[in-house]
């Protein structure tokens, strides 16, 4: 223990009958009638904190702490107010405050992570929560602080602050407010706050954590907008309520010529990159989860992040995952999609079946999922995958391109294009899909796709430095696959750096052991052109590969 809050308590200690120092004299305001909070209820005559199931062990001072916020319900009451109250005259340590106020948690059943009942405001001092006051107020079984009762994660966007007297920085961020707003809502598995809910909230003045509690938000945005004559800097966050962490951050400097223009493409890459980090943040919480509290929404992103580990294992745990999670919920469009595409790339990446059977099978999964949600964008991009691996070149771009009208913002679904095209013999037009994905989400966990599957079309377009260029940065992402090593090994071959290409072998055969040409030939059935099929070849077999 520590020694402050040791000898704070020997010397401050009091009981209810200390001769002298009756209860009241600490706090003269103190209520003649028990307060009821939940479950909860402290009875002033008796100086005795109460649960439904009986009398609860407190020590006088952790008493007269809650009886100080209750008397404040709904109000921070701050660390000066605290200290004044519980202990009039004395010098007190922070450490000592902490600990009371831990004790408070402890008796009541809360904790400094969920913080339901006893709210921490940052930097001013502790609230006890208005809706836990009501004396009907239902008690709530205890959960885990990553456990939610509505799976899908609900996002608050807050109003965007423009500081200064610039009034067209108020005009840029309430138009940006509402784009980001429309822009999230395109993607079907969050759940998005209402405007005029978030706002109403979002300038009451109360504390974020406070805000977002009364919202039901899993997850809030918040930003600023600044302007120094024509340029603007956009400052956005992204915030998890649970403990106020900011799981992402960033900056975006632009000119201001256009506004409308400016606050498409704005709150386009912002969209995508939230997309992109909350669920990175919802596969860890479901990583936290105890297995019996595992539903369809947990399994699913348990599966999600096995898939992004490109592994035969990883791509085996995934379709193992995502039939559990359609067992819980045989509905749920996500993981229909997610597991034909896992079928899907285990033909092409992974030497699974390439035969028919397994193709329909996958096909018939991607349709599956259009059926249960046709406005959701991932479900018409497992389809377009699927199509491609059939050969189906026409109908997989149609899918990938209502993908795309869907949710302009969904970076996979211009990857998946650009490969589309590569594949279909139109490399050059497929260029731009790929900036684009890679301009949404630069942070993917599939970026070394984005790259590698550019460094095929420049290769086919006979532009060898960005084929290189595009096939080096794929092979430095941690998780890239295989392929993309090889690619790199083809076109520094073609570039007429054998060397070089010699060089990247021993790591492409580590990867997989047993490569060669005919391999390769086996694995890439969907390139149309046999002429950019022996070119690809034509560079393996030039470096060395047999």
């Amino acid at each position: 223990m520590d020694s402050r809050v040791a000898a704070d308590k020997v010397i401050t200690g009091r009981t209810p009958a200390s001769p002298g120092n009756p209860p009241e004299a600490d706090a003269p305001n103190k209520p003649t009638e028990a307060i009821r909070f939940g479950r909860f209820e402290l009875d002033f005559d008796r100086y005795e904190l109460r649960s439904d199931d009986g009398p609860v062990a407190l020590e006088p001072r952790t008493f007269d702490l809650l009886a100080l916020l209750a008397r404040n319900r709904g109000r921070t009451v701050t660390r000066d107010e605290i200290f004044r109250e519980i202990w009039p005259g004395r010098f007190v340590s922070d450490a000592a405050l902490s600990s009371q106020i831990r004790s408070a948690r402890k008796a009541l059943g809360d904790n400094g992570t969920r913080q339901a009942i006893i709210a921490t405001v940052h930097g001013r001092g502790f609230r006890l929560r208005n809706m836990v006051l009501a004396s009907d107020a239902t008690p709530q079984p205890p959960r885990a602080p990553d456990q939610r009762d509505v799976p899908a994660p609900c996002v608050a966007v807050l109003p965007c602050d423009a500081p200064g007297d610039d009034g067209r920085a108020a005009v840029i961020a309430g138009g940006l407010n509402e784009d980001l707003i429309n822009a999230l809502s395109r993607n079907r598995w969050m759940q998005i706050v209402s405007r005029n809910a978030a706002f109403a909230l979002g300038r009451s003045g109360e504390p974020l954590d406070e805000i977002l509690h009364r919202l039901g938000a899993d997850y809030a945005v918040t930003g600023s907008v600044r302007l120094a004559g024509d340029r603007v800097r956009l400052t956005v966050q992204l915030t998890e309520t649970i403990g106020l962490r900011c799981i992402w951050s960033d900056r975006f400097d632009r000119r201001l010529r256009d506004i409308f223009e400016l606050q498409d493409e704005l709150s386009g890459l912002v969209a995508a990159r939230i997309a992109n980090q909350l669920g990175v943040s919802e596969q860890k919480r479901a990583a936290r989860l105890r297995p019996a509290s595992l539903g369809a929404w947990e399994l699913y992103q348990l599966g999600t992040a096995e898939f992004y580990r490109f592994t035969v294992a990883g791509n085996r745990r995934c379709q193992d995952l995502m039939r559990q999670s359609l067992d819980r919920a045989p509905d749920f469009a996500e993981p229909y999609a997610r597991l034909a595409y896992a079928m899907v790339l285990e033909s092409v990446y992974f030497e699974g079946p390439t035969d028919e059977a397994h193709l329909d099978e996958a096909l018939q999964l991607a349709e599956r999922a259009v059926a249960l949600d046709d406005q959701e964008a991932n479900t018409f991009f497992a389809l377009g995958r699927v199509q491609l691996a059939r050969g189906e070149y026409g109908r997989a771009i149609d899918a990938l391109e209502t993908a795309l009208d869907l949710n302009p913002c969904h970076a996979l679904s211009h990857c998946g294009l650009g490969d589309t095209l590569v594949a279909d013999n139109r490399p050059a037009a497929a260029i731009p899909s790929f900036e684009r994905a890679l301009a949404l989400s630069p942070h993917d966990p599939f970026r070394w796709a984005f790259m590698s599957y550019r460094s095929l079309a420049h290769m086919f377009l006979g532009d060898h430095a960005a084929a290189v260029h595009w096939a080096r940065s794929a092979v430095l992402v941690p998780n890239a696959h295989y392929w993309a090593r090889a690619k790199l090994v083809s076109s520094l071959a073609q570039s007429g750096d054998r060397a070089a290409a010699r060089a990247n072998i021993p790591a492409l055969m580590r990867a997989r052991p047993g490569f060669s040409c005919d391999f390769a030939r086996s694995r890439l059935f969907f390139v149309r052109d046999p002429a950019h099929l022996e070119l690809f070849l034509g560079g393996l077999r030039s470096a060395g590969v047999p």
